[in-house]
């Protein structure tokens, strides 16, 4: 498979069916068979970690080190941050926050942004909506869909055939561990 700059893939199938493992291994973080290629950089030629900086996961459950959401993000990036934040309608008040009292949505979201001001060629979401109202369902597709427009590739993995269908330009579906003909 190839994927284009400006490329959503779509993953769809049942809740065990593989697709969290299939992000897993894009991002080099399960053995794969098979070769993985950005450009003509090969993912076996590079430490994982700087693979990892070029193609990012944010899995369905994001992990959190430090107790308030401002520790997680470098100063560098705390403007670009507060601005995506505005765009997907968090509380300005958001980076003051102690991690433990946010909503499981708000987590998601500022998962999402962690990956995003760093920049990667390649987006890994693993159910990136699972817990969002409608209103901040959209907020988070529009700003994938300008993440696209920039150049972005995004695998995205969803349970949601519309959210499949609004963002999607490749899809691919995954039943017991096995990638389905299209």
């Amino acid at each position: 498979m190839s994927i284009d700059r400006g490329t959503c893939l779509t993953v769809t199938g049942a809740s065990g069916s593989g697709k969290s493992v299939f992000l897993r291994m894009v991002a080099d973080m399960d053995a794969a068979e098979g070769k993985v290629l950005l450009g003509d950089e090969d993912r076996t030629t590079m430490p994982a970690p700087q693979w990892r900086q070029k193609v990012t996961l944010v899995p369905a459950q994001a992990g959190w080190w430090a107790p308030t959401v401002a520790e997680h993000f470098e100063e560098k990036n705390k403007t670009t941050a507060t601005e995506l934040a505005r765009q997907l309608r968090l509380p300005e008040d958001i980076f003051s926050r102690q991690v433990l009292r946010l909503s499981t949505g708000e987590r998601q979201r500022l998962a999402l942004i962690r990956a995003l001001v760093a920049k990667p060629a390649v987006l890994l979401l693993d159910e990136p909506t699972s817990s969002l109202d409608q209103e901040s369902v959209a907020a988070v597709e529009s700003l994938l869909a300008s993440e696209l427009e920039r150049g972005l590739v995004l695998i995205l993995v969803t349970h949601d055939p519309a959210q499949a269908e609004r963002l999607g330009n490749q899809t691919m579906h995954i039943k017991d561990g096995k990638v389905l003909p299209a």
